[in-house]
């Protein structure tokens, strides 16, 4: 859909495993976003999803796990050709949130 508005080029990522469309220049939390994808991770103690809320790095609401690496805050964090983002369960992988 053409909305008017000019993005950057096109880069590949994968989410949860799929194949996705990002642009140049923005967050994985706006492509995300700009995919209809609400939620990033859920919470560790009762599983509940959580997802987009202050989008300046200060809730941790949009932590996920980026190429391996558990905690990355999503609206901190601009798309690369061939990044891998994952749903976050709980604390991630590898500790807990910072």
């Amino acid at each position: 859909m053409d909305d008017g508005k000019a993005r950057g080029a096109p880069v590949r990522i994968i989410i949860d495993g799929e194949p996705w469309t990002a642009y140049a220049g923005e967050t994985v939390a706006g492509a995300l976003l700009a995919g209809e994808r609400a939620h990033f991770r859920r919470t560790p103690a009762r599983g509940q999803p959580r997802g987009y809320y202050y989008g300046m790095g200060v809730c941790w609401e949009c932590a996920l796990v980026v190429d391996g690496r558990p905690n990355v805050r999503a609206c901190l964090t601009y798309v690369a050709d061939g990044m891998r983002v994952e749903t976050q369960d709980g604390d991630g992988p590898r500790g807990s949130l910072e």
